[in-house]
């Protein structure tokens, strides 16, 4: 009987909270293009004699992102010293939190095919401060062989939270997944806005896989993970790895190792330590979590994207794809909901912002942004509304849609195209179905020769009047003009 293999994956991701300060001092959270250590002070360097002042802030942040993981919230939360040595590092210690953290228990819901929910548990949100940024390269050339190692404070003393899963995961494509809700939840109940491009969000993976036989490979967790793509890269990297282990008989060792995105593959750091060296942090008070504090918090949440998705599916009609599609952002659900309660229908709003508006937005050249796209939603809603009443065809719809983009109104773009309301008229409709008729008379004898190709003639002709009349007339009116033309020759 042959070997089934079983992998056993768990995420911990690191999320930078949203604030105007860092965790422990009054240095600016906003550092990102700032010259390297333009944003530290004794505290966020460690410097002896600096006392730690925590940020209530960070507290509501992390409360708020625990709760939209469906976290339960402790009433006493401490922080511990968490102690070993790294260059980036000043303290030799990072200020986190250990037994109690602050949030626990929760659970993400992913949806895969056939939208079939699978729940990853939550084992627990913790509080921590983040260290500071190495970069290596090699020296000037006057030592042979040197290199040099940079380390930019700025980034230390940021608030992050630390979310770790049980190990439900089981697979690279499941890991990434729910990375993305991750993502997308930290940005709906805005506690973090999870810009990778900034490294504010940072995975660790731990990676090992079960025999159907019983045997199994160490755990090994794999650092050093900036994006989607390398996460999911290196789960299928390590994946691939314990296998080929396993089936040479062995179980490896349990270790660190970073993945290397040049090479596509992981190497070994360190074997891994059993634990790291708590000890409680005497310059921070317990932090006091009041019930009344967390509902309030409870009650500000928004619609998170789980619960949009289920609504937009029951009460529009849409696609598990589709519905997915408009709720990756809260910016795409509310533009796609504007839209919709301005009288637009549901499904033909959603393939105009799945597919025009979307266009757009993801045009670098357009430097268009949700927030200061030119087509607001109740102009979109009453140009689709028209094609619906039949006054503009789809094609003509989009010549004017684009027109808007460029900053016209509604009406502005439609003089523009020479478009009149309600389409063109009878007399110009059949003056253009005539020129094509007249211009195609070697189609018009082939089609009579053979009826078999009559249907696609029909069809290349037909393409060629709503061509003529740039879209203003429907597809459906054009072949019906066409036809009559037809049945007289």
């Amino acid at each position: 009987m042959s070997i089934v293999y079983f992998p056993i994956i768990g995420l911990e991701v690191h999320v930078q909270l949203k604030t105007k300060t860092k965790i422990f001092c009054g240095c600016s959270a906003d550092y990102s293009g700032d010259e390297p250590n333009s944003h530290i002070c004794p505290v966020c360097m460690g410097l002896p004699g600096t006392l730690p002042v925590f940020n209530k802030h960070v507290a509501e942040q992390a409360i708020k992102g625990g709760l939209a993981l469906n976290c339960k919230i402790h009433e006493s939360a401490y922080f511990s010293r968490k102690a070993y040595y790294y260059a980036d590092m000043t303290k030799n210690f990072q200020i986190s939190q250990d037994d109690l953290p602050i949030a626990y228990d929760g659970y993400i819901e992913l949806i895969g095919e056939n939208s079939s929910v699978k729940r990853v548990r939550i084992n627990r949100l913790h509080i921590e401060e983040d260290v500071g940024k190495l970069s290596h390269g090699a020296s000037d050339g006057r030592l042979e062989g040197s290199t040099y190692s940079n380390v930019d404070y700025n980034r230390a003393g940021m608030p992050l939270a630390e979310i770790v899963s049980e190990p439900d995961i089981s697979s690279a494509r499941e890991a990434l997944d729910y990375a993305m809700m991750l993502r997308r939840i930290m940005r709906y109940c805005e506690a973090s806005d999870a810009d990778m491009e900034k490294g504010m969000m940072r995975f660790d993976a731990n990676v090992s896989v079960k025999c159907s036989d019983g045997r199994s490979s160490k755990r090994v967790e794999v650092k050093n993970m900036n994006s989607f793509r390398a996460l999911e890269r290196a789960i299928d990297y390590e994946i691939k790895r314990h296998i080929e282990m396993l089936e040479r008989g062995e179980e490896g060792i349990k270790e660190t190792r970073h993945w290397n995105d040049a090479t596509n593959s992981t190497s070994a750091s360190r074997v891994r330590e059993t634990r790291y060296k708590f000890i409680m942090e005497p310059d921070l008070p317990a932090l006091r979590v009041a019930r009344e504090w967390v509902e309030k918090v409870r009650e500000e949440l928004p619609e998170m994207p789980k619960q949009k998705w289920d609504r937009f599916r029951t009460g529009y009609g849409l696609s598990a794809v589709d519905a997915g599609v408009l709720t990756e952002s809260p910016d795409i659900a509310d533009y796609f909901e504007s839209c919709v309660k301005s009288g637009a229908n549901p499904l033909r709003t959603n393939n105009w912002v799945r597919t025009e508006v979307l266009r757009v937005i993801n045009d670098a050249s357009s430097n268009s942004t949700w927030q200061n796209f030119p087509v607001k939603p109740e102009s979109l809603a009453e140009l689709l509304i028209r094609i619906d009443e039949g006054k503009f065809s789809t094609t003509l719809a989009k010549q004017i849609f684009d027109l808007m983009c460029g900053g016209k109104n509604i009406m502005e773009a439609v003089n523009e195209t020479g478009a009149p309301e309600g389409g063109v008229s009878e007399d110009k409709l059949n003056q253009a179905v005539r020129k094509i008729l007249e211009a195609n008379q070697d189609v018009i004898e082939e089609m009579k020769s053979c009826e078999n190709t009559s249907g696609k003639k029909v069809r290349y002709l037909q393409g060629l009047i709503i061509r003529e009349l740039k879209g203003q007339v429907k597809p459906d009116e054009a072949e019906r003009a066409l036809k009559k033309q037809l049945s007289l020759l």
